[in-house]
């Protein structure tokens, strides 16, 4: 499957973060979060807008994707409901919420 403008932005988000938080592990150093919490939100957004849009709530014609494939375009669905824009909705919550124990564990 060829990606669409917002996976592609939404990988860019992805991708550092998996190298950023791998480094952070070995020796654990909770400072990555200033660096990590930023790109989760941004992800995270990019995300909300691709669900909305493919769900109907935002108008095609607002969308960046004006070459190639729609964005709007639903190419997998597992369960019925499952689809790759909500799949990254979900891994950039998780990450922000893991994140945010983070902080909050290091605040105390």
């Amino acid at each position: 499957m060829a990606p669409c403008v917002l996976c592609w932005y939404q990988r860019v988000f992805m991708f550092p973060l998996a190298v950023v938080l791998t480094v952070a592990l070995f020796p654990l150093d909770l400072k990555v979060i200033r660096y990590a919490a930023p790109l989760a939100a941004a992800g995270w957004l990019v995300a909300l807008f691709h669900v909305l849009l493919t769900h109907g709530y935002i108008p095609e014609r607002v969308t960046p994707c004006t070459q190639g494939i729609p964005c709007s375009q639903i190419d997998a669905q597992w369960f019925g409901f499952l689809t790759i824009p909500i799949l990254s909705l979900l891994s950039f919550s998780a990450i922000g919420l893991a994140l945010g124990a983070a902080y909050h564990k290091a605040r105390q």
